[in-house]
């Protein structure tokens, strides 16, 4: 059996869409590319199973979508699958009747966590033949794959799928699957180098991404309001320190990597970062490669961030959301506005390079608390306890209890379905005291933070080597694209 692991090309006047294995979307003018590591994962996994896997990411390829078409009829898959997501679904239902035509015996799978809220809506709606649910589709897609080709009699939980003109289910999901079962990530048969050098996280490169837990640990009272991953993970699974740091010897041993991101959504802290942070240093990884990952303000304390900087941590991504206290307390962050100073403080103090993310856009924020945000950001990047940041809009993905507040609420601009409207480029909730055009200019003006004098002035004294020269002329470029973004 031939599998097809694909992101077929996705045209907009907008930009380039940042899709593959991302928690928001977004359309960018400067192209930005994510390495998805559970698609890797599923291809892998397939691959050592001895299927004859066909990795195809258009979007990172460039290529038109006449040409993935005819690369598609000419590799003859009998499955493909692709990870969709709420901005994008309505193309992905139309590319699945074009594969149909194309391919009228291809089996069609769709992944991601619109597909795991509304599974129903994508079967009634499209073509496709399957909707694998849940973050563990790696897994799912091989079930899928021995059930076809006869090897396994059932299907896992999880999977929705057609009988004759039923549309039947194998019931909830389940995360019951072992990350320490999984090999490592065939790099070469998922092309890695497409991912290397298009993305800003990177310092230096080549660079890649591992992703050693699914997703974010932080589970009190359901987690952050606003994220959509809870239902592609309600629980936290994490492999072993030894296994991470294995990964990161192959990686730089074999391919010569750089720079590595974890993408698990918040990476481990307390004795496991411990245990990793120490491997790190015995096996002399922190002299060979940069190390970045997601953190939680108010997780560390200034040892904790002393030890990493000596393991080889460069850059830690900090999701900030809101300098409101009222606002954190609403959307469940679990943080103050204390804890974020501090954090930073103590991060960069310690020579780590802070990158924070901020949005707008809540519904119930006054002006005042939206420039509250506003306000802490420039006051964490001219101190230099943040080097970068990220500004976004706000938006409530199905399957988020945003999103269920939202409908509740009458908060939203638009009605379920009007799913193009989804993708940042807009307010899709309503604000109390600010207009969709507000809110774009603020996110507009935080990213112009990146051109005060007093952050610039930091910026320039802190250049030491060319490799600094170069990432902050990187770094120019991708903020003036955000700023076109927002235009």
């Amino acid at each position: 059996m031939k599998i097809q692991i694909s992101y077929p090309p996705l045209q907009n006047s907008k930009g380039v869409p940042l899709l593959s294995q991302n928690r928001q979307f977004q359309w960018f003018s400067e192209s930005t590319y994510v390495y998805p590591m559970v698609p890797a994962s599923a291809a892998t996994l397939l691959d050592q199973a001895g299927y004859d896997v066909v990795w195809d990411d258009a979007i990172a390829e460039e290529k038109s979508y006449d040409v993935w078409l005819r690369d598609l009829e000419r590799h003859n898959p009998d499955m493909i699958m692709i990870e969709t997501k709420t901005p994008v679904v309505k193309s992905h239902w139309k590319i699945i009747g074009d594969v149909k035509r194309v391919l009228p015996d291809v089996r069609t799978v769709l992944v991601g966590d619109h597909v795991t809220a509304l599974p129903k809506e994508s079967m009634e709606r499209s073509e496709v033949d399957y909707v694998l649910c849940g973050g563990d589709f790696d897994f799912l897609l091989l079930n899928l794959a021995r059930y076809l080709d006869g090897k396994h009699k059932d299907l896992e939980p999880g999977i929705w799928f057609r009988n004759s003109s039923e549309i039947k289910e194998t019931g909830p999901f389940q995360l019951k699957h072992s990350l320490d079962d999984l090999p490592f990530i065939n790099r070469d048969l998922t092309r890695w180098q497409l991912y290397a050098h298009k993305n800003g996280n990177y310092k230096r490169t080549p660079g890649t991404y591992t992703m050693v837990g699914r997703d974010c640990w932080y589970r009190k009272n359901g987690g952050c309001i606003f994220c959509s991953w809870p239902t592609l993970y309600p629980t936290y699974r994490v492999r072993s320190p030894q296994s991470l740091a294995d990964e990161l010897e192959l990686l730089v041993a074999k391919y010569n990597v750089r720079e590595v991101f974890d993408d698990t959504g918040t990476f481990p802290v307390g004795k496991w970062l411990r245990e990793f942070c120490h491997l790190m240093i015995e096996r002399k990884l922190n002299d060979k490669v940069y190390f970045d990952c997601n953190m939680r303000f108010g997780a560390l304390d200034s040892e904790d961030y002393e030890l990493m900087k000596k393991a080889g941590f460069r850059m830690l991504l900090f999701g900030l959301e809101s300098g409101s206290q009222r606002v954190l307390d609403e959307i469940n962050k679990n943080v103050t506005t204390r804890d974020i100073v501090d954090s930073s403080r103590m991060a960069s103090e310690a020579g780590l390079d802070v990158h924070i993310t901020v949005m707008f856009g809540y519904p119930t924020a006054s002006k005042a608390e939206e420039l509250q945000t506003y306000d802490l950001a420039r006051r964490l990047m001219e101190d230099g306890h943040a080097q970068t940041l990220q500004s976004t809009l706000l938006v409530a993905y199905p399957g988020s209890r945003l999103y269920d507040m939202a409908l509740d609420e009458g908060w939203l601009r638009y009605s379920p379905g009007e799913w193009e409207h989804w993708d940042m480029s807009e307010p899709i909730l309503k604000s109390s005291e600010m207009s969709p055009e507000e809110i774009r200019q603020l996110c507009d003006r935080t990213y112009k933070l990146f051109m005060s004098p007093k952050y610039l002035i930091r910026k320039l004294i802190s250049i030491k080597s060319f490799e600094d020269l170069r990432f902050g002329f990187r770094g120019t470029r991708k903020v003036f694209g955000h700023i076109r973004d927002f235009k």
